[in-house]
């Protein structure tokens, strides 16, 4: 069997962006390894499209005999980012010169047992304070889901302990395949432009996702099912250079935004 080793870290967002050039050099018939965050990629692992996973650049790994070596980095290979505006995914088919055929929805199975059943799943979290809008937009965006008689629950991830200071009707969790399997049974998602909220998409629950200073068309997550909602602005995208008062990011706006989108 042909070999091949696979090197891009990130956030679990970055990593689940990888996942479709996984799947189609799985289907060319490579044994791959892979090196990054191997919480993440044992979501690959579980759905039969990597083989190993190591979390850094061992010698013993690294100088094993491969067919194919693919870095995305920015020492070595391919940079991680793309130099103009297009979604990531296909960058990375460009960059490897393969055919765009990959699952839109990533092939777990749901928790028979899932605390997430039939709920709308909120999640005000990223990875990075400068995308966090005040809490105010969840806030309205609560009322909205009572008044429509919507059951919903906030999840709560590794970097996300200060949801909790806003509501007790949470999840907390930070397995990611736990996670998956319960969002898989989700009625809905909303949650802005984190790592959880590309999981949902990617697991064909219908998502509406808020960008304020990221850019939606780079990192759009993969799904049929998600809806991006932004305010449009031309000072926008501007990450991670974000000015203080941060007018892509305003509750009330994106709230407004976010009744044209909805369907639940």
């Amino acid at each position: 069997m042909k070999r091949l080793l696979f090197y891009r870290r990130g956030g679990l967002g970055d990593t689940l962006l990888t996942f479709p050039v996984l799947e189609v050099l799985k289907s060319q018939g490579y044994k791959i390894t892979v090196i990054g965050v191997k919480a993440y990629y044992q979501l690959a692992q579980k759905v039969g499209w990597v083989d190993e996973i190591y979390e850094d650049l061992y010698p013993q790994v690294l100088n094993q005999p491969y067919d194919l070596k693919i870095f995305f980095s920015k020492t070595e290979g391919f940079d991680p980012f793309p130099s103009e505006r297009i979604w990531l995914v296909d960058y990375y088919f460009s960059c490897l010169n393969l055919p765009k055929k990959f699952s839109q929805i990533l092939p777990v199975e749901g928790s028979t047992e899932s605390i997430l059943k039939n709920k709308v799943v909120l999640h005000p979290g990223s990875g990075s304070s400068k995308k966090i809008p005040d809490f105010l937009l969840f806030s309205m965006i609560e009322k909205f889901l009572k008044e429509k008689k919507f059951d919903y629950i906030y999840i709560v991830g590794e970097a996300d302990k200060w949801i909790k200071d806003f509501t007790s009707n949470f999840w907390e969790v930070e397995d990611i395949e736990v996670l998956a399997k319960a969002l898989k049974t989700a009625r809905g998602f909303i949650g802005l432009d984190s790592g959880i909220s590309h999981l949902a998409s990617y697991l064909g629950v219908k998502s509406f996702i808020f960008f304020g200073p990221t850019d939606h068309i780079v990192w759009r997550p993969i799904g049929p099912k998600h809806t991006v909602i932004t305010l449009g602005l031309k000072c926008s995208p501007c990450f991670p250079k974000t000015c203080s008062e941060r007018p892509c990011l305003e509750p009330q706006n994106l709230f407004f935004k976010f009744l044209e989108k909805v369907v639940l």
